[in-house]
């Protein structure tokens, strides 16, 4: 091996050591470029993997989990879909996209990095990326998908006092914001990453609708997409999430109607890791949960151990 490439490759293994990712451009097939983070794998190599993220959640929240993904042999993926941090343009003002570009585009050109010949490619979702997962197009190269806080959005589902905050966010403070900044300038409100204009519209839109964009009369295509995907599926969801409670999330996964599907219902109080909510799935104290990912992952029949360079 050339001098060059084995201090190229001492230097990743001591970047992976150390849980540091190394920053990487995706170009999906429309030609944006979007930012990721891949964190390499230490030891030997047991799978790729993905994650799929929430709708306005930065790709830095979910690095404690892609690093503990990285510890135990997973060369792991995080990105910023289009117009979100890293991703997104100078100003979000009159910046033009829909809402499921970031599965038909983005996810797919991270599908297509990541997806190996040598060892399966795995794919963890979140709220959003339980969503998108039916739309790609690269779906089949996904060995098993697992996802945290998927649900169908409608504020039906919803306790009754998060039904007001939500009713409020789309008929109130949403279209204020919207009319006043051109986009969904909500970051200094706390709810997220500002999003684009069109996925605001979109993302409202579905969520007037107690299956989603399923009952979408726009989208009649939608269905038979969903139909195709038979991959083995986890959807957990938490009993105290009040944004994808476990009836909403049957609701959407009802979608995934050839799948092999397992619901999971986690009890927060009862596994003893504190409120998870919506975001807590990938906080910390979660890794009780990342362990059954990883397992549940190790499982798959056509799994390969390998260099960590491959």
């Amino acid at each position: 091996m050339p001098e060059y490439a084995q201090a190229a490759q001492a230097a990743q293994a001591a970047q992976a050591a150390a849980g540091e990712p190394e920053a990487i451009r995706l170009v999906a097939d429309d030609g944006y470029q979007l930012a990721a983070l891949r964190y390499q794998a230490v030891g030997p190599l047991r799978g790729h993997l993905i994650v799929a993220g929430a709708t306005g959640v930065p790709q830095l929240f979910y690095r404690h989990f892609a690093q503990f993904a990285a510890r135990h042999g997973y060369t792991t993926l995080t990105l910023d879909y289009r117009g979100v941090a890293q991703s997104k343009p100078p100003s979000l003002r009159g910046f033009r996209m829909r809402y499921l570009d970031w599965a038909r585009y983005d996810l797919k050109s991270a599908v297509d990095l990541m997806a190996s010949d040598v060892v399966p490619l795995f794919m963890v979702g979140h709220s959003f990326g339980g969503h998108a997962f039916g739309l790609l197009a690269n779906y089949h190269r996904v060995a098993r998908f697992y996802t945290f806080g998927t649900g169908a959005g409608w504020h039906g589902w919803m306790p009754r006092g998060e039904q007001v905050r939500v009713l409020f966010l789309w008929h109130v403070l949403g279209p204020l914001i919207t009319r006043w900044r051109g986009y969904l300038a909500w970051r200094a409100w706390g709810f997220g990453e500002d999003l684009p204009l069109d996925v605001y519209k979109d993302w409202k839109r579905w969520c007037q609708y107690p299956r989603y964009f399923f009952d979408d009369p726009h989208m009649p295509d939608l269905q038979a997409r969903f139909d195709a995907v038979t991959t083995p599926m986890v959807a957990a969801n938490a009993t105290d999430d009040r944004w994808a409670m476990p009836a909403s999330r049957d609701a959407f996964i009802a979608g995934y109607r050839h799948a092999r599907l397992q619901p999971v219902t986690i009890d927060a109080a009862s596994r003893g890791i504190g409120a998870i909510g919506h975001m807590g799935y990938f906080r910390r104290q979660a890794q009780p949960l990342w362990e059954e990912v990883l397992l549940w992952f190790g499982q798959h029949p056509s799994q390969q151990t390998s260099s960590p360079s491959d």
